[in-house]
């Protein structure tokens, strides 16, 4: 009953004793950023507007350089055994074409390695486990001079499967690193 008491006690004077000064406001702060804001919106120019025609807003108007989609669908999908995440030498054949073109057609481009897994192992096994896959890839790429700052990395685990039935088939289907370009 005492040990109830005191602590009753306790928490009144904690409740009591909780904010009772209003907070300190750094008046100086604030109006040097008032002021900032001021002069910031009295130095904006206007600004002047164009008109662009259709044949002059392409971008690449090198007739011989392919779009962002078309150099994509050309891209492997690189596949991986059931809880591995090492390349296998018919899988280096496909990262040597994706270096290859990723030097040329997609050189202004960036790289997005998703890794995913089948379905067997928990989520938090195959969200680690579709990263090292990109990674066996983006180490894979670098070995072959593409630039580490182009390559970015996202695993999707068990999330995104190409292949829904319960076989071995479609299971080694979903086992996969696919490329995305960024711009």
């Amino acid at each position: 009953m005492k040990s109830i008491v005191l602590s009753g006690v306790v928490a009144a004077l904690l409740v009591f004793t909780g904010c009772s000064k209003d907070p300190a406001v750094d008046q100086k702060a604030d109006a040097a950023q008032d002021v900032a804001q001021e002069q910031a919106a009295q130095e904006v120019a206007p600004v002047a507007t164009e008109t662009v025609s259709t044949e002059d807003s392409v971008v690449n108007s090198d007739s011989n350089s392919m779009s962002m989609s078309d150099v994509e669908s050309q891209l492997p999908t690189i596949y991986f055994g059931f809880d591995k995440f090492s390349i296998d030498p018919e899988m280096q054949e496909k990262i040597d074409m994706a270096v290859a073109l990723g030097n040329k057609e997609a050189a202004s481009y960036s790289v997005k390695l998703e890794g995913n897994c089948d379905e067997w192992g928990s989520d938090e096994y195959n969200f680690a486990l579709g990263l090292k896959r990109a990674n066996s890839v983006k180490k894979a790429m670098v070995a072959q001079g593409v630039d580490a700052s182009r390559i970015a990395m996202v695993s999707y685990g068990e999330s995104n499967p190409v292949c829904t039935d319960k076989t071995q088939e479609c299971w080694a289907k979903n086992r996969r690193v696919d490329f995305k370009l960024l711009p």
